[in-house]
């Protein structure tokens, strides 16, 4: 059909004539109102939007000689993070002399491993980044 003709015939109807593929030859276009079409789309964007979940990154820090009791109340902060869908980062900050003793570190990061198996999976192994020992832990899959 002639453009002219399109254009007359959504005039006549009282819509718009939008472009659906300008790069088809001949190009495509449709009679429709156009208002209520971007009306319509931006409804259901709001929907999906209202429907999806966002994970949030919470950070836990601990020091490598952190006692018994803290490293429990810490490690309930983590189950608790994974339990609400979230992810939490372990951090091991060393200071000083902490330095030489990485290994003390690793093996905190092995007990949270250890202790949120079923809970959790890790998903970031345990990695130096400055005087700091990171490990990224997502909740399981249900």
């Amino acid at each position: 059909m002639a453009t002219r003709d399109a254009v007359r015939l959504a005039e006549e109807a009282g819509l718009d004539l939008v472009e659906i593929s300008p790069n088809a030859v001949p190009p495509v276009c449709k009679i429709m109102d156009y208002g209520k079409y971007k009306y319509q789309m931006s409804k259901r964007a709001h929907e999906a939007k209202k429907k999806q979940t966002v994970i949030h990154l919470k950070e836990v820090k601990m020091r490598s000689g952190t006692e018994e009791h803290d490293f429990n109340f810490k490690l309930r902060h983590i189950e608790r993070f994974l339990a609400g869908g979230d992810k939490a980062k372990v951090t091991i900050v060393f200071r000083g002399r902490e330095l030489a003793h990485i290994n003390l570190g690793r093996e905190m990061l092995r007990k949270v491993a250890d202790s949120i198996k079923g809970k959790g999976i890790i998903e970031q192994q345990p990695k130096m980044e400055g005087k700091s020992l990171t490990m990224v832990v997502a909740p399981a899959a249900k």
